[in-house]
């Protein structure tokens, strides 16, 4: 578990790399203060007592991603290379297949890293923040915790369907990820039945909407469209700003939540290495 002074310590970090780049580190804080102890997740530099380097792993299932920061005073050192060969050694230990690397879209001194190390582009995802727009409630869609076995079952199976995880890594994913504080884990229903789930995260005045997926046979159906309308309505009712993100090319993903008042404001790269 992190400390109270080294997530104060990460914030501070991360403040002064933003401000300096004009860009938005995905640093998953949700995840960053519930972090698991069977393994080494993070990893710092520090000089003189003071946070200059840090880098976060967050694992699902034999995926591991990477997102880091350096102090600008202290780049060109050697010190984001030095991080993520601890992390890729962590990685090693866990038997990580996947490996991505993740990097602000706008970020010139990440893209001149990534030129000298062997990997690839794997994806592109758009951060989208919600527009005030009128929304109606639905009825007929229920949105309620996740809190049966029932519903656990429900949310690994729609990991597998609308995901692409395997079944091992979705039920490792759930256990490693069941104790989250800030998460709150919805089942969506409709007709009485299990539809579809999405995982809502409330941190620091911001509702971020993540996991979200509907059981493909019941897609096309207005089921998604009025889930996330509902949701969406009571966070705002709550004073949330609300955010999602989704893959660039998940078209269909895209024109639901633009259908729905979200517009794209950042967008992340997701680099491939082997390790």
């Amino acid at each position: 578990m992190l400390t109270k002074e080294e997530l104060k310590n990460i914030k501070v970090l991360q403040r002064i790399c933003e401000e300096e780049g004009q860009l938005q580190l995905k640093l998953n804080f949700d995840m960053l203060e519930s972090r698991s102890e069977k393994r080494k997740e993070d990893f710092f530099q520090y000089d003189d007592g003071k946070l200059v380097g840090f880098l976060g792993s967050y694992y699902f299932g034999n995926k591991v991603e990477i997102c880091g920061m350096v102090h600008t005073d202290y780049r060109r050192r050697g010190i984001f290379s030095r991080l993520l060969e601890e992390a890729l050694e962590e990685a090693k230990k866990h038997e990580a297949r996947t490996v991505l690397l993740n990097a602000p879209s706008e970020s010139q001194s990440a893209k001149e890293f990534l030129k000298v190390i062997p990997c690839e582009l794997s994806m592109v995802e758009y951060q989208m923040k919600w527009q005030k727009t009128k929304l109606h409630e639905n009825h007929t869609i229920t949105v309620r915790p996740s809190i049966s076995e029932e519903d656990i079952e429900a949310e690994i199976q729609l990991d597998v369907q609308c995901f692409g995880l395997n079944e091992k890594d979705a039920r490792q994913y759930k256990e490693e990820n069941k104790d989250l504080k800030t998460d709150l884990r919805l089942i969506i229903e409709s007709d009485g039945k299990i539809a579809g789930k999405m995982r809502l995260s409330e941190i620091n005045g911001e509702a971020w909407i993540y996991g979200f997926g509907v059981f493909p046979e019941l897609q096309g159906k207005g089921i998604g469209r009025k889930a996330l309308s509902n949701v969406v309505k009571l966070e705002d009712e709550k004073g949330f700003s609300i955010f999602l993100e989704v893959e660039a090319k998940n078209a269909h993903a895209l024109r639901l939540y633009e259908s729905c008042g979200f517009r794209s404001y950042h967008s992340q790269e997701y680099y491939k290495m082997n390790l």
